[in-house]
Formats: structure tokens, C-alpha cells, sequence
């Protein structure tokens, strides 16, 4: 992985209100253990990433958008390389940090990933 490797982040059809994805979509939860799940774009097409997790009966997106690796970096938000539940899985690591503040990273990092655009936005969404 390198600073402009893209982590892929599935967006649930929830987090996204009137066409824009909402914030949310890059904040983890405490059932998270406070990281957020992506994968790393080096290592999987955007498109088969997709594909992947809607194959899931649990699990629905609309799209894809990412952040890159430099942007996590900045944000002193460590990028773990964790292979599971499978290869390409990363994980971008909050835990260090109170409420308040994932909440402004989770917005520095949804301004970021909207002004890159959609990766991949299935037919139909959003």
C-alpha cells in the first residue's frame, strides 16, 4: 500500500439524503471496535469490491466511494492491513480518538472522498 492507494468504502443506502452521502458513511461504531471497514483498492476493482459485498444477503450499497491512504495519514488515522474476512480488507482505525473528534475526521474524510466522486454507483442508486 502506498499514500495513493484508494480505500474502498461501501455506501449504504441509508447514508445517502437527498443525492449526497452523508458523513456517517465514514464514521465507524462502537460495534465496530471504532474501525471502519474498506479495501484496498490496490488489490481489488472497484467494481468486483461491489459485487462482493451486495452478494451478501445481509449487506446493501448503493456505491462506491474512497479516501486515500495520504488522507488518513494526515488525519493521524492508522490504515491496518487485516486480511479478514477476506484478502483485500483493511481497516481505517479510530479508536485512538473521543466522539467529537471521529466525528470531524469522519467529515474531513467524507468532503474528501464527495469531491473525488463515485467509483462506482450501481444502476438505479442514489
Amino acid at each position: 500500500m502506498n499514500a495513493e492507494t484508494s480505500l474502498l468504502r461501501q455506501i449504504h443506502p441509508n447514508f445517502v439524503q437527498a443525492g449526497r452521502v452523508t458523513s456517517q458513511a465514514f464514521r465507524p461504531t462502537p460495534k465496530d471496535e471504532q474501525r471502519l471497514s474498506v479495501d484496498n483498492g490496490d488489490q481489488i476493482h472497484v467494481k468486483a469490491a461491489w459485487e462482493r459485498f451486495v452478494s451478501d444477503p445481509a449487506c446493501s450499497s448503493v456505491g462506491v466511494m474512497a479516501v486515500t491512504h495520504a488522507e488518513c495519514e494526515v488525519q493521524s488515522l492508522p490504515v491496518i492491513e487485516d486480511g479478514v474476512p477476506y484478502p483485500e480488507h483493511c481497516s481505517i482505525d479510530f479508536s485512538a480518538f473521543e466522539k467529537r473528534e471521529i466525528e470531524r475526521k469522519a467529515k474531513h474524510l467524507s468532503r474528501q472522498a464527495q469531491d473525488r466522486g463515485w467509483l462506482f454507483l450501481a444502476s438505479g442508486a442514489a
